[in-house]
């Protein structure tokens, strides 16, 4: 899969699901990739007319009520205009969650994330995933990718790091935890030596610093329980989840038309 064949910028939501007051944790991002020509700057959201999320039924009788959870907290996502959705390998059935989604939406992008040997690699794959993440850099994941067409996603922290994944094949890297080391800042000064390189900033991101770290060079942005916050998931509010999806889209084609109006 070539690097701009997802979309144009690149946007990660992390979701947090409660069942019987146990928190699994997975991961769905929208992906709007921010590809540059040296004409052009190209941007795509998937978009909805409904002006609030529409609940579809369909079977998946088969999977638990996390499972369950998982979805629905997608579907909101998807109406509210995400284009590109990650569930992770910690959340319950993955696999048969991730089949369940790309039947039910052909035309939206899913991958896996938190994967971290070849065997769940190779297993993401056959359940349809386009796109693999890791909280690190996993060499063996990088030979499964390039022997398909999908596109992989290393977890990088430093200089070395970020250098060492370019080198070995990654297109794209996920800068990790952004926060942690010093967020927006942190993005604009590595940027610098590193402009060749597309970055994803992750962790600890809001909605009002999504624009922030797009202007400053990130070429995608993980948004956490700003998304897919605690309280909407406790009281399966997905209608909230939808309207914090459209927000987030909205300050996402904001920063890129401020973006593209910077470039010379």
């Amino acid at each position: 899969m070539q690097l701009g064949s997802l979309s144009p910028l690149l946007v990660v939501f992390k979701t947090v699901s409660f069942f019987q007051r146990k928190v699994t944790s997975f991961i769905s991002i929208f992906f709007l990739y921010l590809l540059q020509t040296p004409s052009s700057l190209f941007f795509f959201f998937f978009s909805r007319r409904q002006n609030t999320f529409r609940h579809k039924e369909f079977g998946y009788n088969c999977l638990p009520s996390r499972g369950k959870l998982a979805i629905e907290a997608a579907r909101a996502a998807i109406s509210g205009g995400i284009s590109v959705l990650e569930i992770v390998m910690s959340t319950p059935d993955v696999f048969e969650i991730l089949q369940q989604l790309v039947q039910e939406y052909p035309t939206i992008t899913f991958g896996v994330g938190t994967v971290l040997n070849d065997k769940d690699a190779k297993k993401a794959l056959l359940s349809g995933a386009k796109f693999l993440m890791s909280p690190a850099i996993v060499k063996e994941i990088m030979s499964v990718v390039h022997a398909g067409e999908a596109l992989y996603i290393p977890g990088v922290m430093t200089p070395t790091e970020i250098l060492s994944a370019y080198n070995m094949g990654a297109k794209i890297v996920k800068v990790y935890p952004v926060s942690a080391l010093g967020g927006v800042q942190y993005i604009a000064a590595i940027r610098k030596p590193f402009s060749h390189i597309p970055m994803v900033a992750s962790q600890g991101v809001t909605i009002d610093l999504l624009g922030d770290y797009i202007l400053q060079g990130a070429s995608a942005v993980l948004l956490s329980d700003a998304i897919f916050s605690k309280e909407a998931m406790g009281r399966k509010d997905f209608n909230a989840i939808y309207r914090l999806a459209q927000l987030a889209v909205f300050e996402g084609k904001k920063a890129l038309e401020r973006k593209r109006n910077e470039l010379p």
